[in-house]
């Protein structure tokens, strides 16, 4: 691995005038050292990280960095203007300038090298000695760490000026550190082992803020926000635990960390992941740079909020790549995050095709399906052309399915790599008509196809074009061939076979065919069980006329659908007290969720208590699908909720239909909830208070 910076990358005597000049001048030095392949092209990615956040610091820094497919190795430029350079910091110029370039591949070995840069870049006495070092070889090797601040200090007379004009604190603040081992008092001692003598003589415990720090580029801003934090709490007597979100990976905070916690602070430019860890606490949300530059008045803030009892109603879960969980969990438990992480994506796709495909029939009526292309024939001022416009729409929109579904299960295994070969893979199965199948196999086939190339070996200077040229190129060639030639046949005949089964069931055994898709809609609440049974649906409406039982299973399936989360709601509102703060929020939602035919809304619920929740929910589902096929109740729409409601054939028994299953999930999940053993009140943060209080008393570091 070669040195990130030596003393080629390091100009002491910057003369440039602007950011832009100064960035120039630094990545000059790397294009020579081969570090950068394109001058211009690096410089734009610069400017468009800048565009996004100033990144100017207060204490006369700044940091410009990006990622660039023009980077062949991560690389380190260091500046030092005597005038100042402009970087929009709030106290003025910035005198240190660094210069961050990381390849768009880069490795976590270098962007930890990278974030304790960021860190060191909050230290007093790291700044000061690069203001004083007058040689560019020994200014590297202070950066790189081959020497010590202190070392550095050494040789530069105490009081001597920095290039801003500052004294030199070095050599106070090692005389400092000479008096604190000799036993003398010093002003510049730090006060929080006072603070935290003062709390365990009076038997009280240090106030606890657990706090969560990113960034756009994962590089700079998310470590020396996470530093400032740190630093500020110790100066106030605060324990301060930070989960920084960056690029070289992040480890979740253990959950007894946050239970323990008195307030949350997010110092954030990118969506925090799992920010539904951190509900029911006082909590201060911030940018990142509030993070480095105010970090007291963030700690006053979030204690001001504990004292006045004010906190997080709870938080929108993240995607389910962001809910990705800990390396160790098994690989069942993986697999199904992976299928969510599609379903999810593909939710949205369902919802707004499917309500659009309704109001198409509702205002063009349902020969709408046979109207010519609104491009060919459009009428403004006829309400049939407008309901042709929404239904093609709406159609369009449906097309998106399996390729959503397919590209989004990759991404959940192998991040924005796997997007590629998978929407590849999902278009593949709707040409062989492998259709929902077809796509499952080839999300998995195609996360699992890129996870095997990022495991070889790449030169430096190829790694900036793998994620954007060779992992796309090799994978969608690899699981294109695996879908035309070698899976997909087996698993376009598997998808006729299922369907060809449910079909047998239609007629004298409708009303069990009911019960058996109301059972698959509320198993897994809109995984790929759930799935099977609302694809076989639309398939049997997806044709110029469908048949009467076509529409009734359609029906049966949309009731059924809507059951789970509309009981949860009604569950969270007659009998609050067996639910958490956070699910009594959640069931606020559901209502709105079921009432729209989004299973999904009962997840939260179901994840945390399957043994109940599911069981529940398919009692309940089974109830409204054999009902719903007894009644005789039609639809045409594939999508809508009680939004479709004019569309119904025998819309009235329906919605009783409806209210029946509802209520049978509602008192099952009841009497459930209330047979269970309760824990004596407080348990859990006695618990999470030990867990915190065992690790602080060992030394050993709270973050896990």
């Amino acid at each position: 691995m070669s040195e990130m910076i030596t003393a080629d990358l390091v100009d002491l005597d910057l003369s440039a005038e602007t950011k832009e000049a100064a960035a120039r001048a630094l990545a000059e030095r790397m294009v020579t050292l081969g570090r950068v392949t394109d001058l211009e092209g690096f410089l734009a990615d610069v400017a468009a990280r800048e565009a996004q956040m100033p990144t100017g610091l207060d204490g006369g820094i700044g940091i410009p960095h990006c990622r660039s497919e023009h980077v062949t190795e991560p690389t380190l430029g260091f500046g030092r203007s005597a005038a100042g350079i402009d970087f929009g910091a709030p106290d003025g110029p910035a005198d240190l300038i660094f210069l961050i370039a990381a390849p768009a591949g880069a490795d976590d070995a270098h962007l930890t090298i990278l974030s304790s840069l960021a860190r060191q870049l909050m230290n007093a006495e790291f700044t000061s000695a690069l203001r004083a070092v007058d040689d560019a070889a020994a200014a590297a090797a202070l950066i790189r760490g081959d020497e010590s601040p202190a070392a550095a200090a050494s040789t530069v007379p105490e009081g001597t000026e920095s290039a801003d004009g500052s004294k030199n604190s070095v050599a106070v603040s090692a005389a400092a550190s000479a008096d604190t081992a000799t036993g003398t008092t010093s002003d510049t001692t730090d006060t929080t082992s006072d603070t935290t003598a003062d709390a365990g003589a009076s038997g009280e415990r240090p106030f606890r803020i657990v706090a969560v720090t990113s960034c756009p580029t994962g590089i700079a801003h998310t470590y020396m926000a996470a530093e400032s934090l740190e630093n500020a709490g110790r100066e106030a007597g605060v324990e301060v635990v930070v989960e920084t979100q960056g690029s070289a990976g992040f480890t979740r905070l253990d959950p007894a960390v946050i239970a323990a916690a008195d307030g949350v602070i997010f110092a954030h430019d990118v969506p925090v992941r799992d920010k539904d860890r951190f509900a029911g606490k006082p909590t201060v949300d911030v940018g990142v740079k509030a993070g480095i530059n105010k970090p007291a008045e963030l700690i006053t803030e979030v204690r001001g909020k504990a004292a006045r009892g004010e906190v997080s109603a709870g938080f929108a879960p993240g995607t389910p790549v962001e809910r990705s969980g800990d390396s160790a969990e098994g690989y069942g438990t993986k697999l199904r995050k992976w299928l969510m992480s599609g379903v999810s994506y593909m939710v949205p796709f369902v919802a707004a095709g499917g309500l659009l495909i309704a109001l198409g029939f509702a205002i063009g009526g349902y020969t709408v399906n046979k109207a010519p292309s609104v491009m060919d024939h459009f009428v403004w001022t006829q309400a049939d052309s407008w309901g042709a416009l929404l239904f093609q729409i709406g159609v369009v929109s449906f097309g998106f399915l399996v390729p959503v579904l397919a590209g989004y299960i990759a991404y959940g295994m192998a991040d924005r790599p796997g997007l590629v070969p998978g929407f590849v893979g999902g278009a593949i199965s709707l040409t062989i008509n492998a259709g929902f199948l077809g796509g499952l196999a080839a999300g998995l086939i195609a996360g699992g196809v890129v996870i095997g190339i990022q495991k070889v070996k790449i030169p430096a200077a190829l790694r900036g074009v793998m994620p954007v040229v060779v992992i796309p190129l090799i994978s969608a060639a690899i699981v294109g061939f695996l879908m035309f030639v070698v899976i997909g046949k087996p698993i376009a005949s598997a998808q006729k076979g299922m369907t060809d089964w449910l079909n047998g069931l239609t007629g004298t055994n409708a009303v069990l065919l009911g019960a058996l898709l109301g059972l698959m809609m509320c198993f897994d609440l809109g995984g790929p069980v759930n799935k099977v049974a609302y694809t076989f649906a639309t398939a049997g409406i997806a044709v110029a006329s469908p048949s009467d039982s076509a529409m009734k299973i359609m029906a049966a399936v949309m009731a059924a659908g809507m059951v789970p989360p509309l009981a949860m709601a009604l569950a969270t509102t007659v009998r609050g007290r067996l639910f958490t703060q956070t699910e009594r929020e959640n069931g606020k939602a559901a209502w709105v969720l079921g009432a729209s035919f989004i299973s999904e809304g009962a997840i939260p619920f179901a994840a945390a208590d399957p043994l109940r929740v599911i069981p529940s929910a398919m009692v309940g589902g089974a109830v409204t699908g054999s009902l719903s096929m007894a009644f005789g109740a039609t639809l045409r729409a594939p999508h809508g909720g009680i939004f479709v409601v004019p569309l119904i054939g025998n819309p009235f028994l329906y919605l009783i239909a409806i209210a029946a299953g509802v209520c049978v999930t509602t008192a099952l999940v009841v009497v459930l909830k209330g047979m269970r053993k309760q824990a004596p009140e407080g348990t859990g943060a006695g618990v999470a208070d030990t867990a915190i209080a065992a690790k602080v008393d060992s030394k050993e570091p709270v973050a896990a």
